[in-house]
């Protein structure tokens, strides 16, 4: 108790709590001179609290003004590689953050009524600025419990027929499925071969072409192969700013391609994973803007961001009827073979 309370203390100390939050930043590889530029603004905060001295002070606020254009224009050129490391930045928000930001009354469902529960993909029901929705979401978690709870945000069989389960719920009850996309790709764990992996996907993915009701997929992290696709085969396809969606992960094509997972960069340059790309391809419906710096450096502001691009697709979308959906989301990814092919 005593150490703990030594501890709030320090903490409210303006000086120490600046070096603990240094601390617990987290910086990519490519973030090094801002990482430098903050612990050198930490470093004086440090020497000279808050009000000390008007020069440390000016100093102090040159420092963070560089930081902030050296973090502007960072993100302004960031290679296919460094979008992926944002892209799998373990401070960004996950599935569960924009669900207990934007849903409420939300009733998780548990289970495919045929083997057990997958907690790697979230599904249940709530309500979207007092809408009843559907919601499918891939949890990484945030930590090491979650992310061993989650297996990492990679569903197995049973993820999938669970999603199932609630989709066919939702299109017998009229009420719209959001879809939350972040997984580096299905399970590939020899238990869930065994169990019909490949099966499940198409299932899944079957049944979003087959919703008679608007279904909208948002890639919020990565989007990997048929385990994004199984529940992102939707009416309305969005993408975070700094988020990847391909068909394999840049290790995984790299070791196919050249045996060598160090040309990992190599293969996201020729692969085409960022939004941008993909955006030209005709693969999306638009890009959600992140804030500078990533999502992870303002969660509540792509959050909003978010809500209010998944609000704008699910109003356009709630004109049409049964049909009109189904052929145009059919027709959608039917001409993406076309176009591609």
């Amino acid at each position: 108790m005593r150490l703990r309370a030594s501890f709030r203390r320090l903490w409210r100390n303006p000086s120490i709590g600046a070096i603990f939050k240094g601390f617990m930043r987290s910086y990519l590889d490519f973030e090094k001179p801002i990482a430098e530029l903050d612990a050198r603004a930490d470093e004086l905060r440090t020497v000279a609290p808050e009000g000390d001295s008007v020069a440390v002070s000016e100093e102090i606020t040159r420092i963070e003004a560089k930081a902030t254009q050296t973090l502007r224009d960072l993100y302004a050129n960031l290679t296919p590689w460094q979008k992926a490391q944002v892209a799998r930045h373990p401070q960004r928000p996950h599935a569960i953050d924009y669900i207990n930001a934007l849903i409420t009354n939300w009733q998780p469902f548990a289970g495919d009524r045929k083997f057990g529960e997958d907690a790697a993909l979230m599904c249940g029901f709530g309500r979207f600025r007092g809408e009843p929705v559907c919601i499918l979401g891939n949890e990484k978690g945030s930590n090491t419990e979650a992310r061993l709870k989650h297996n990492f945000g990679m569903a197995r069989p049973e993820g999938y027929r669970k999603a199932v389960r609630l989709m066919e719920m939702a299109d017998r009850f009229d009420i719209p499925v959001i879809s939350l996309v972040d997984t580096a790709g299905a399970y590939p764990g020899i238990d869930a071969e065994e169990r019909g992996q490949a099966e499940a996907i198409a299932r899944s993915t079957e049944a979003c072409l087959n919703l008679g009701v608007p279904n909208v997929a948002v890639v919020i992290g990565e989007g990997g192969s048929g385990g994004a696709i199984a529940i992102a085969t939707a009416n309305r396809v969005l993408m975070l700013e700094h988020a990847i969606y391909s068909v394999i992960s840049p290790e995984g094509a790299a070791s196919i391609l050249w045996r060598d997972t160090s040309k990992a960069q190599d293969a996201a340059t020729n692969m085409k994973i960022t939004a941008q790309d993909l955006e030209r391809f005709g693969i999306l419906d638009a890009i959600v803007t992140e804030p500078v710096g990533g999502a992870h450096r303002d969660p509540q502001a792509v959050i909003a961001t978010t809500s209010d691009a998944i609000a704008e697709a699910l109003g356009e979308l709630r004109v049409l009827n049964q049909e009109t959906l189904r052929r145009q989301r059919r027709e959608k990814f039917l001409a993406i073979g076309r176009n591609l092919g």
